[in-house]
């Protein structure tokens, strides 16, 4: 059987992954539990293991403007203690990479092999971890982009419209950055079909399929809570200045999933309406 360490184990996407390997031999492990910049550490936690998800991260991207040390430290060396390891056991790594690789410029969705660019020191770091675990382990590496993650567990997108639905009468959500929300049930679903097919290397896009704005993902998810959407009024990011610049377009493309055998990720919105009965109680609460 496949013996499958989890890093980021308490994250709102390692929480999915725990449950959708379930029954597998897994050992998964949270951030207190693992720090991936202590490398006898990462040594240590990787010996004995054949697939390493890396689905730890530092993911605060306003503040990581301040704080570029940190961020690289998580994002860059620790996937380079990882991939280390990895090699040194024979093991495959899946690396978690994020859309903020990309400056947002682009018309047509990002290829798996489009330059990177980003934009922001947390876009810097986690494109720098995508090189660093390219870097180490070649042959065993895969990298797997997402963006735009909701899930079970706080916080996301979902959970915060609905929270301030109870707060305020209308809401002001931009309309001028696209991209793709992904449900984390999705994503890990995909990776553990990556296991399964024992695929070694290459780059995934890990999004649900199609393009929103955050205005018409809002809209969408006062549909599925029943309430008006109406209640969603248009802005643009002029009007939320943040420390860190967002890509103004995160739609990821999905070529290599069928060049490996699989099908395209699914709809976003097809995913939304599954995924609202199931987490509507927890995200109202």
């Amino acid at each position: 059987m496949t013996r499958i360490l989890l890093t980021g184990a308490g994250g709102m996407l390692g929480h999915d992954l725990v449950s959708v390997l379930s029954g597998r031999e897994i050992t998964s492990l949270t951030r207190s539990e693992l720090d991936i910049t202590d490398a006898k550490a990462v040594e240590e936690a990787v010996s004995g293991h054949d697939v390493v998800i890396n689905a730890a991260a530092y993911t605060k991207v306003d503040d990581a403007e301040t704080h570029r040390d940190e961020a690289f430290a998580i994002n860059a060396e620790g996937p380079r203690n990882l991939a280390r390891s990895a090699h040194a056991h024979g093991a495959t790594l899946i690396q978690l990479s994020t859309d903020y690789v990309f400056d947002g410029t682009a018309k047509d969705p990002y290829s798996e092999d489009s330059p990177l660019n980003p934009v922001s020191v947390y876009g810097h770091s986690k494109a720098e971890g995508e090189r660093a675990v390219l870097s180490e382990h070649p042959e065993g590496t895969i990298i797997v982009r997402t963006a735009w993650l909701y899930g079970e567990h706080v916080p996301n997108f979902p959970a915060s419209m609905l929270r301030l639905a109870h707060e305020r009468e209308t809401l002001s959500v931009v309309t001028d950055q696209i991209g793709q929300p992904t449900w984390t049930h999705d994503l890990a679903t995909w990776i553990k079909g990556l296991i399964d097919a024992k695929i070694s290397h290459g780059i995934f896009h890990g999004t649900n399929s199609g393009e929103t704005n955050w205005f018409d993902f809002a809209r969408a998810v006062f549909e599925e809570a029943g309430l008006d959407p109406e209640r969603i009024q248009p802005t643009t990011s002029e009007a939320f200045v943040r420390p860190a610049p967002r890509p103004a377009w995160s739609v990821l493309g999905h070529d290599n999933w069928v060049a490996a055998g699989f099908p395209r990720p699914r709809p976003w919105r097809e995913a939304l309406t599954e995924a609202f009965p199931r987490y509507c109680s927890r995200w109202l609460s």
